[in-house]
């Protein structure tokens, strides 16, 4: 395991050994090889113009991808989209209980909170669909969902359940039922992992924080120093050789925004958390900044994300919660959704 990262009280980040040693041989760099057939392209012009060129394939689409081989139009991700946007508007105007104690391992503390939230009054059979466990391969999810597909009984419709179950409910066959589920999970998941993940990096990274310091230019650096997709797959086309002609035919291009968010050449401090920068910054124009996508194709989840990591660090920021002062270190796992693995979050004047 490598060591890398960004110090804060002495915390140190262990970047897994592929994340190290594409910040330590590539960082800077506009274009290079990464493989036989794969191009890394971290150079915010050539980024954009890439981007740009086309829209996204189904299979290059990061929550829609097909669906045990069912394709998923665009109108009906746009309708599951939309439901589960419900469900988060819903869920940020309930009321927060009183000294809530959120402290404990995150993102899991995160996680199960969000998800009670906005999912608690959907059946166990989707509800299980949240689980982190199901992270570990794609195997083991449609398992979980095939189980959930055959068992006897459906939801109604009409049933008082979330908007993003109510798809579910006319679901008749088995097939259908396990494609409804599949859904739900695909949108409802990322959600929870997500925000509670972008609360975990941030408290990891930047705590404590300044009374003063907005929640959105917390969250805005957390994304910088560890953006959520660290990186964007585009498949080998005839348009990016035509942009750089080191891109070959039959060349895959692998985006880093883990590289572009780093760059010394467009961040002064590239590893120092500066919740401050971004006072003066705009999330949505500096170059190589891509924590939700390119303007081309933004991320559809980012108006659920930025309101309910804000919540999440209201609720901390009052009740004085900080990282254990006791733990010097944090590791970075290889996965699609780049974050810190169990940050010990402790309540004021616990863990000293």
């Amino acid at each position: 395991m490598s060591i890398s990262g960004t110090d804060r009280l002495a915390r140190t980040t262990v970047f897994t050994p592929r994340l190290h040693a594409l910040l330590r041989d590539h960082r800077g760099q506009d274009v290079f090889r990464l493989d036989d057939d794969t191009v890394g392209v971290a150079g915010p012009v050539l980024t954009d113009q890439i981007l740009a060129a086309r829209p996204a394939t189904e299979l290059e689409r990061p929550t829609f991808k097909p669906l045990h081989g069912r394709s998923i139009p665009r109108t009906e991700a746009a309708t599951v989209m939309q439901a589960i946007g419900r469900d988060v508007r819903a869920a940020l105007k309930k009321p927060v209980p009183g000294r809530l104690d959120l402290s404990g391992e995150w993102p899991h503390v995160g996680h199960v909170y969000l998800r009670d939230l906005i999912l608690g009054a959907d059946p166990y059979r989707l509800r299980i669909l949240m689980d982190r466990t199901l992270e570990l391969t794609p195997k083991l999810t449609w398992t979980v969902i095939a189980t959930g597909a055959a068992l006897p009984g459906r939801l109604r419709p009409g049933a008082p359940v979330t908007s993003i179950a109510g798809l579910t409910a006319n679901a008749a066959t088995y097939s259908d039922r396990r494609y409804a589920m599949g859904l739900y999970r695909r949108a409802a998941a990322p959600v929870c992992f997500t925000v509670s993940t972008l609360v975990a990096n941030a408290y990891w990274l930047g705590a404590p924080f300044d009374d003063e310091t907005p929640n959105e230019h917390i969250l805005y650096e957390s994304m910088r120093l560890l953006p959520p997709s660290w990186n964007i797959l585009r498949n080998a086309s005839p348009e990016y050789t035509a942009l750089d002609s080191r891109i070959g035919t039959g060349d895959d291009v692998l985006l880093l925004p883990l590289l572009s968010h780093r760059d010394p050449e467009l961040w002064d401090d590239p590893d120092v958390f500066r919740a401050d920068r971004w006072a003066t910054l705009d999330p949505d124009d500096h170059p190589g900044y891509l924590p939700f996508g390119h303007v081309s194709e933004r991320c559809w989840g980012r108006h659920m994300v930025m309101p309910l990591a804000g919540m999440l660090l209201d609720i901390l920021r009052a009740e004085g919660t900080t990282v254990d002062p006791r733990q010097t270190t944090a590791k970075v796992p290889l996965a699609g959704l780049l974050g810190v693995d169990k940050v010990r979050l402790v309540g004021a004047g616990r863990g000293q």
